[in-house]
């Protein structure tokens, strides 16, 4: 209280009085509050001390005691127990509770703790004016006592975010991990640290940051994020189930990556497996970036691409007639058309029609595919291989894809 307030005027040995009796009260007042709080919450549960105390009673004693003696002094500014408060903020996270019920105790004891001051107050003659300053020291000390339970609050939430982060990598580490034997125990002992639910079947999903800081995507909790990599990793808990795929579209917006096959719990690593390559293809460009790519949905990539130095060596056998035409230009129409031809089975009309051009074109291209390869031109076998290597080359780039 500042040197010109009212209570800095009222004569030292009223205030003392005041402060005597106030002291003398403080047992009974925090039984009444204490009794107050159980009769307005009756759920709640005291913990008891060492001595078999609640604990709750003896930090309103040792509130009500510090706040008489700071009246005496003359502080500036309202002063707690920091610690104290800040473990009622901690306790109410360990209890699954907000922090609203807390908040309300503290303005029932300030409550009822004030009529008590004021009919103190008219029996030692401290004038009114000096007692409205005492109230408002009153609510600045719930103030802090609050701001104090708030902070204890927070490091508790914070506290058990990250455990519940630690141990939610160490369940994504194993989920992932190449298994030799039965892993189902030691998932299920991982996996009821962090509240997760063991599912039949899972997708496994890596991302690429569209910037370092990027929030992390909000896919709740029933879906394992682990951010701590360069590229964060999900594990998707029954990919198939109904509205899954809107939650990771939604969730995923802005950011590249793919997301496996599904797989049963036990085999997570091959979905993973699948993801990181085909996110190692969005990087070298040959695969779509900017969302969440399905690895179902680009099989023929995913199989082919990786496979390059194999289909090279198939496409220097199947396809060196084509060096034999004339000139680069002439070759690729004739491989564009060759593709189009054993992608439809159809005849020069069909082809036509998918490659934009003349039907008289293709007849024309058609009799010189016929005289470059022959009877291979009418053999399964060899229709595939060439179909494998032009496809491949199409997902290179190296041929233009059909029109839509």
């Amino acid at each position: 209280m500042e040197a010109s307030s009212a209570w800095h005027d009222v004569p030292r040995e009223r205030i003392q009085r005041f402060a005597d009796r106030a002291l003398e009260q403080v047992p009974e007042l925090a039984q009444d509050i204490l009794a107050a709080i159980r009769r307005e919450y009756p759920g709640l549960a005291f913990i008891a001390d060492e001595s078999g105390e609640p604990k709750a009673l003896v930090a309103i004693r040792n509130a009500l005691e510090l706040f008489v003696e700071q009246m005496t002094t003359g502080s500036d500014r309202p002063r707690v127990l920091p610690e104290m408060f800040q473990d009622f903020g901690r306790g109410e996270v360990t209890q699954g509770r907000s922090l609203d019920s807390l908040q309300g105790i503290y303005r029932l004891g300030v409550r009822l703790s004030w009529r008590r001051m004021a009919e103190i107050g008219q029996q030692v003659d401290i004038p009114p004016a000096a007692m409205y300053e005492l109230a408002e020291s009153a609510f600045e000390y719930l103030d802090v006592m609050v701001a104090q339970s708030v902070r204890g609050y927070a490091e508790a939430v914070a506290r058990q975010a990250g455990e519940r982060l630690r141990l939610q990598r160490q369940l994504v580490e194993l989920l992932l991990a190449e298994h030799r034997t039965d892993p189902s125990a030691l998932l299920a002992d991982r996996a009821a640290g962090v509240g997760w639910k063991l599912p039949e079947r899972v997708a496994v999903a890596v991302l690429l940051r569209p910037a370092q800081e990027a929030v992390a995507p909000a896919v709740g909790d029933e879906v394992l994020l682990d951010m701590e990599g360069e590229q964060p990793r999900m594990v998707v808990p029954d990919p198939d189930a109904p509205g899954r795929a809107e939650l990771l579209h939604r969730a995923t917006a802005n950011w590249s990556g793919a997301i496996g096959p599904s797989v049963p719990l036990a085999e997570a690593a091959t979905s993973l497996r699948w993801a990181e390559a085909a996110v190692g293809m969005i990087e070298q460009g040959l695969l779509p970036q900017g969302r969440l790519l399905h690895c179902g949905e680009h099989v023929e990539a995913l199989v082919l691409l990786p496979s390059g130095e194999l289909i090279d060596d198939l496409a220097r056998r199947r396809l060196a007639h084509l060096g034999e035409t004339g000139g680069p230009a002439h070759a690729h129409r004739l491989a564009e058309t060759l593709l189009a031809w054993l992608e439809t089975r159809g005849g020069a009309p069909e082809v036509a029609d998918r490659l934009g051009v003349h039907p008289q074109t293709v007849r024309y291209r058609l009799r010189q595919l016929r005289e470059l390869w022959g009877e291979d031109m009418d053999d399964p076998d060899r229709r595939f291989e060439m179909e494998l290597v032009l496809r491949a080359r199409r997902l290179r780039g190296d041929l233009v894809p059909p029109p839509d």
